[in-house]
C-alpha cells in the first residue's frame, strides 16, 4: 500500500490558519491595529474602503522593522513575542501567535513599508498568495504601514460568504472602537471610502466613550473602581435610565484585551437587580486588571474569549464595584416602608395578585374564603364568543361535546359557568390569550401576534410604496454615535418607507419630524432608536434584503406594546388581524405565535 500522508504546501497551510485569524475583513483590521499597538505607536490611522474588501491600511508610529524582520513577519509561526512556554502564561502583548501577518498575506495582496528611528531609508515588501513578489529599501516615514488589498482575492468562496458593505463595516468600526477604548491615552484616526468618521485625541476615559459613543453619554456615566490583590476593576457603568433593550453598549476589557464573558456579565447584570425594567442592559466599559498567570488568554483564535483561574472571586468582586458604584452615586433604590405589612394582614385585606408574581410579603387565602378572589387574574369578567375562523386553523378530526365548567364567583356565593365553546378568549399574565378550540386550548402570544400583524401590515405598504407618516408635534432632535448614524444613512430609504420623517442636523445629529401612523408612542426618539438597535441585531442574518431586515426590526421594536392588559375587543381584534395573515403561525424571525394544548395532554394533568 502506498504513503497517503503527506506535508501540506506552505500556501495552502496558510489558507487553512486564515480561515481561523482571518474570517472577515474585521478580523485583519483587528490583528493588524494590534500589532501596532504592540510597537509602541501612539497615533494610529485605520483607512477602509468598500467595508475592507479593496482595502484596509494601517498607519503607525511606532518602532517600526528591521528589514529582516519585516521579511519574517510573513513566515508561519513567526513572533518576537514569545521564547519559550512560560511567556504563553505572562502574556501581557495583544498580537502574540505569530499567524495573524502570514495568514492575511496568504488571502490578500499586501504591502509593508516600514522603518525604524534610527535608519535612514526603510523596507518595502509586495507580497501575494503567501509569496513576497518584492522587496527593496525605501524612503518612508517612521513606523510601519500595512495595506491589505483585496481580501479573499484567491479564495472566491470565502469572498462570497461576507455580507453586504453596510454589515462589514459595522464589524469593521466595532474592531475599531474596542482597540480606541482600550488605550484612551494614544490618538487614533479612522477613514471610511475617503471620509472620516472618527479624530480621537489623547484623554481621559470619559472623553474616549464620549468620542466614540456621542455627547448622549455624557450624564449617563458612573465611575466604577475598586482594588484588591487579586484584581483591580475601573471604568464606567451607565445609570439605569439610560438603559437599551439590548446589549449592544457593553464593553469588558481584560489586561486591555477586549472579551467576552457571559459569566462577568451576568454579575454586573445582578448588581443592576432592581434598578433595570423587564429586558433591558446597561451600558459599561469595564477594565479588569490581574496577573496574567491568572488568566488563559489562548483559547479562541480571536483571542475574545478566555479562561480565569478563580472565576468566583472575579465574579463576586466585579459585582461589588458595580454596587458600590451605583451606591455612591445615589442609583440604588430605597425600601418602602409605607405599608404596614403585619396590620394589612390582620385585618384580613390581602392585595390582589398582579401579573401572576406573588409578592415576598404575601399568604394565599384562608381555605374559608375559596378561590374566587385569585380567579378575575387568570380570566376576564367579559368573556367574547370569537369566530370559527379559531377553528379552521386548527386541523382535528375529533369534534367535544360542550361542557359546563363551574367557578366560584367573586359576588357572595352565587356561581358563573363558562361553556367550553370554541372562540371564547381569556387573557393570562398580560401576555397570552387563551382560546378553547375543538382539540383543546390554543395559548396565543400576544407580542409575537401583533408582532406578524405588523410586519405584514407594513409589508404591504412597502410593496405598494404607500408610505404613512403622523407628525409630532414638536420635532425631536437625535444625538447619534458614529456606527449608528452611518447605519441610519445605509437605510435611510427603508426607514422613510415605513413613516419615519427625519433630516440631517449637523454632525451625527437627526431631526425625527414624523413616525409611521398607527403606533401608539409618547416617546419618539426611543421608538427610533430602538428600531435601530434591533436592525443592529439582525444584521447578520444570512439571505435577508435591507428592506426585510429593517421590517423585521420595525414589527419587533412595535411588538414590545403587546405585553399588556387588553379588553375584550382588543383581544378578538389581535386575533382576528392574526389569522388574516398570510402566515400566523409565526413571527418573521421564526418563533411561534400561538401553541395548542391538546385535550389528552390536558387530561394527563389530572390522571
Amino acid at each position: 500500500m502506498t504513503d497517503i500522508i503527506r506535508l501540506l504546501p506552505d500556501s495552502l497551510a496558510n489558507q487553512i490558519a486564515a480561515g481561523e485569524v482571518v474570517q472577515r475583513p474585521a478580523s485583519a483590521v483587528k490583528e493588524l491595529m494590534e500589532n501596532a499597538i504592540d510597537a509602541g505607536a501612539d497615533h494610529i490611522e485605520l483607512i477602509v474602503a468598500e467595508a475592507g474588501k479593496s482595502l484596509i491600511q494601517v498607519v503607525d508610529n511606532g518602532i517600526g522593522m528591521t528589514e529582516t524582520d519585516a521579511r519574517m513577519s510573513l513566515e508561519r509561526h513567526a513572533t518576537s513575542k514569545i521564547k519559550s512556554s512560560e511567556d504563553l502564561f505572562a502574556i501581557r502583548t495583544m498580537g502574540f501567535r505569530g499567524e495573524a501577518m502570514a495568514s492575511i498575506a496568504a488571502v490578500s495582496q499586501m504591502e509593508i513599508t516600514t522603518r525604524q528611528q534610527d535608519q535612514e531609508l526603510g523596507t518595502r515588501i509586495e507580497a501575494g498568495a503567501s509569496s513576497v513578489k518584492e522587496q527593496s529599501p525605501c524612503s518612508c516615514e517612521k513606523g510601519t504601514s500595512i495595506k491589505v488589498k483585496n481580501l479573499f482575492f484567491n479564495v472566491p468562496a470565502r469572498r462570497n460568504f461576507l455580507k453586504s458593505h453596510g454589515v462589514e463595516q459595522k464589524h469593521i468600526i466595532e474592531e475599531f472602537q474596542h482597540i480606541a477604548l482600550a488605550y484612551p491615552e494614544k490618538s487614533f484616526n479612522l477613514f471610511i471610502d475617503g471620509e472620516e468618521v472618527f479624530h480621537l485625541q489623547p484623554g481621559k476615559l470619559s472623553q474616549r466613550i464620549v468620542g466614540l459613543f456621542g455627547k448622549s453619554y455624557q450624564n449617563q456615566l458612573a465611575a466604577c473602581s475598586t482594588e484588591s490583590e487579586f484584581v483591580k476593576v475601573r471604568g464606567y457603568v451607565g445609570k439605569p435610565e439610560f438603559s437599551k433593550k439590548t446589549r449592544g453598549d457593553q464593553y469588558l476589557f481584560v489586561n486591555s484585551r477586549f472579551i467576552k464573558s457571559h459569566y462577568i456579565n451576568h454579575a454586573i447584570t445582578t448588581a443592576y437587580e432592581g434598578l433595570l425594567p423587564e429586558k433591558q442592559f446597561p451600558f459599561f466599559a469595564l477594565f479588569l486588571e490581574l496577573d496574567p498567570e491568572h488568566i488563559d488568554v489562548n483559547v479562541h483564535p480571536t483571542k475574545t474569549e478566555i479562561k480565569f483561574d478563580d472565576e468566583r472571586t472575579i465574579y463576586a468582586i466585579v459585582r461589588a464595584a458595580v454596587k458600590q458604584a451605583l451606591g455612591t452615586h445615589s442609583i440604588m433604590p430605597s425600601l418602602d416602608f409605607s405599608a404596614d405589612v403585619n396590620l394589612m394582614r390582620n385585618l384580613g385585606q390581602r392585595e390582589t395578585i398582579k401579573d401572576s408574581k406573588y409578592s415576598r410579603f404575601q399568604s394565599p387565602p384562608a381555605p374559608a374564603q375559596g378561590n374566587r378572589e385569585n380567579w378575575d387574574t387568570l380570566f376576564d369578567e367579559h368573556l367574547l364568543r370569537q369566530g370559527q375562523h379559531l377553528d379552521r386553523i386548527i386541523d382535528s378530526e375529533t369534534t367535544e361535546q360542550g361542557r359546563s365548567v363551574t367557578f366560584q364567583s367573586q359576588a357572595g356565593n352565587q356561581t358563573e359557568s363558562l361553556e367550553n365553546k370554541p372562540g371564547s378568549l381569556l387573557q393570562l399574565f398580560n401576555e397570552y390569550i387563551l382560546s378553547p378550540v375543538k382539540s383543546g386550548l390554543m395559548v396565543i402570544d400576544q407580542r409575537a401576534a401583533l408582532e406578524r400583524v405588523i410586519f405584514e401590515k407594513f409589508e404591504e405598504r412597502a410593496d405598494s410604496n404607500k408610505s404613512l407618516s403622523q407628525h409630532c408635534l414638536f420635532p425631536v432632535t437625535i444625538d447619534l454615535n458614529t456606527a449608528d448614524f452611518r447605519l441610519v444613512k445605509e437605510i435611510e430609504a427603508e426607514l422613510k418607507g415605513l413613516g419615519f420623517n427625519f433630516e440631517e442636523f449637523g454632525g451625527n445629529t437627526i431631526v425625527i419630524q414624523g413616525i409611521p401612523v398607527d403606533i401608539a408612542t409618547e416617546n419618539e426618539k426611543e421608538l427610533f432608536e430602538g428600531v435601530i438597535e434591533q436592525y443592529k441585531n439582525s444584521s447578520d442574518e444570512l439571505g435577508l434584503s435591507v428592506r426585510e431586515k429593517t421590517l423585521r426590526a420595525y414589527a419587533r421594536r412595535s411588538s414590545l406594546q403587546g405585553k399588556r392588559k387588553m379588553n375584550a375587543v382588543e383581544m378578538e381584534e389581535l386575533v382576528g388581524r392574526l389569522f388574516r395573515c398570510k402566515n400566523p403561525n409565526y413571527t418573521p424571525g421564526g418563533k411561534p405565535t400561538f401553541k395548542l394544548v391538546e385535550r389528552k395532554t390536558i387530561e394527563t394533568f389530572f390522571n
